[in-house]
């Protein structure tokens, strides 16, 4: 049950990723995510076979922390003002979404804390739990700065001129980098993790 759950959450947490992507490329001007009907919740819209299923498959297999994506929400940057700029925010819409629900749910986490007296509320608030740390992830995996997360979109758009050869050697190369960081592990990312857990979720009651 706690396994279909997390799937579950994991596919909404990330077509809300990429749906966020797209309504602020509308909001900045563009309709290209809206005409290809991209923003909606419907999976279908936004699985990719390799990349939903596929390839998370393949990670659970061998024992690696399951990675995966959508696919990715189109824009066009002829339709936006200050094309730079508009890109960044852009690739900043989806980690800010999941942050966003992570505190979200924090908040009710925090309501159920003081009545985990039944049985059901208990189980309620293990669920809030997994929606906060599912998203609490996905935000903070795809912050990296490294091609094709949305880190690499943010720090392509604050980079001055002169770093050309910086945005090519991370797009050339960037895919194999996080292949190779995935299958270490990560772990680099779990102080950072525990941290935003903490400072969201508070003290986890006893077991």
């Amino acid at each position: 049950m706690i396994t279909i759950f997390f799937v579950i959450v994991l596919i909404f947490s990330v077509i809300i990723h990429e749906i966020s992507h797209g309504y602020v490329a509308l909001w900045l001007g563009d309709t290209t995510a809206k005409d290809a009907g991209r923003l909606t919740l419907n999976p279908l819209a936004h699985i990719d076979l390799f990349g939903s299923i596929l390839f998370p498959l393949m990670l659970a297999l061998v024992g690696a922390p399951v990675f995966g994506w959508a696919k990715p929400v189109p824009y066009d940057p002829r339709f936006l003002k200050n094309p730079q700029k508009a890109a960044g925010l852009i690739a900043l819409a989806g980690p800010a979404s999941n942050l966003a629900m992570a505190i979200i749910f924090a908040l009710v986490s925090r309501i159920l804390l003081g009545s985990l007296a039944t049985e059901f509320t208990a189980s309620l608030y293990l669920f809030v739990v997994i929606i906060v740390q599912v998203n609490v992830a996905l935000a903070v995996f795809n912050l990296l700065p490294i091609p094709p997360l949305d880190g690499s979109g943010v720090l392509f758009s604050l980079l001055p001129r002169g770093t050309e050869r910086v945005q090519i050697f991370l797009q050339r190369y960037g895919f194999y980098i996080l292949i190779f960081l995935i299958f270490t592990g990560l772990n680099f990312l779990n102080p950072v993790m525990s941290a935003l857990y903490r400072l969201l979720l508070g003290p986890m009651p006893m077991q």
